[in-house]
């Protein structure tokens, strides 16, 4: 008889919603009779790290209890980068899978993947099913984007979307936030960080490549590259982006009035930031980001995590990741 290894729990233990979803999953699991191994994050990157090295020694399934920077560094951990970063990462066990116990700000990614908000509960379910029969009708098979920033030397893996300008300074703000905005919606929290950062912000001069052919170029508010339907706490960055189409939505906003961007920042919730004709959106495989003086790089945030600064590229590396979401019926 072959022993299954026993999957991989990750608990992002410096968010409070984290460490107060872990006892009720524990028990969960436990009634269950799902044995497990478990790993409370102690640093930034930890994820990452503990992923690898489980996925190194034969554990086909890590889940992740916290939001969508701990689920992103945890997918990270799936692949094996390259010694030079123009080659693009490799799958460290190919049939391994994640799954999503979401407890965090904004819990994209897993509202992406159903199409909806669902409780945790609904999740934990998901997770116990699978650990105690993994069938393949229970997994789905996702893009994942592939970056490089800092001059082209540092590389990361996203998930939902990265963002650059505004979008780049709030998720430093919302990372940055204490206690007391910790108590409210990663919708909230995202707004009033969002609005922080308008204080303070002016245009850069960018120049977007998509594909190495179309060529954008000029005073930018927003940068953002979509691979899922929503980011930044329900934000519909690009609402034609699909999870496993092979491509990357590129979304530029130019020209823009701070009331402009406060008006476009209360419909891009629903798409509405869209009819803006200062607002594009463009398809592609890759996506080249530049700015044209040191003090003009742009913070570059990916699924909430500051990543580095421009200039920065994009691929998407269709079908990449295998994640963990019931029976197809579930997702959207």
């Amino acid at each position: 008889m072959i022993v299954q290894p026993k999957p991989l729990i990750i608990v992002n233990n410096a968010a409070a919603k984290a460490r107060k979803a872990w006892p009720i999953v524990r028990r969960t699991l436990e009634a269950a009779g799902v044995s497990f191994d478990l790993h409370e994050t102690t640093q930034p990157g930890d994820a990452t790290a503990r992923t690898r090295d489980a996925l190194r020694s034969g554990v086909n399934t890590v889940g992740v209890i916290g939001g969508d920077g701990t689920l992103s560094e945890a997918a990270q951990g799936f692949f094996e980068f390259a010694k030079r970063v123009e080659d693009v990462p490799s799958r460290i066990n190919p049939e391994a899978s994640l799954a999503i116990l979401p407890a965090g700000t904004g819990n994209d990614f897993a509202r992406s993947e159903m199409g909806r908000r669902e409780p945790l509960e609904k999740w934990i379910d998901i997770f116990v099913s699978y650990c105690r029969s993994p069938a393949e009708t229970s997994v789905r098979t996702v893009d994942v984007l592939y970056g490089v920033c800092d001059e082209y030397t540092t590389p990361f893996i996203c998930l939902n979307a990265s963002t650059m300008g505004i979008g780049g300074e709030t998720a430093a703000r919302v990372a940055a936030q204490g206690k007391f905005m910790r108590r409210f919606s990663g919708e909230g929290r995202f707004a009033v960080a969002a609005l922080a950062a308008l204080a303070g912000w002016r245009e850069r001069r960018v120049r977007v490549s998509i594909d190495d052919s179309e060529v954008i170029e000029g005073n930018m508010n927003l940068v953002a590259v979509a691979n899922a339907l929503y980011a930044g706490g329900g934000m519909m960055l690009s609402p034609y982006a699909k999870i496993d189409d092979g491509k990357l939505d590129v979304v530029t906003a130019s020209g823009l009035s701070r009331a402009n961007v406060m008006r476009e920042l209360a419909r891009i919730h629903r798409g509405g930031h869209l009819f803006n004709p200062k607002v594009r959106i463009m398809q592609g495989e890759g996506v080249g980001i530049e700015t044209f003086s040191s003090e003009d790089a742009m913070l570059i945030e990916a699924d909430g995590n500051v990543r580095g600064l421009t200039p920065v590229e994009f691929r998407v590396m269709p079908r990449a990741l295998r994640f963990v979401v019931g029976k197809s019926d579930n997702y959207g």
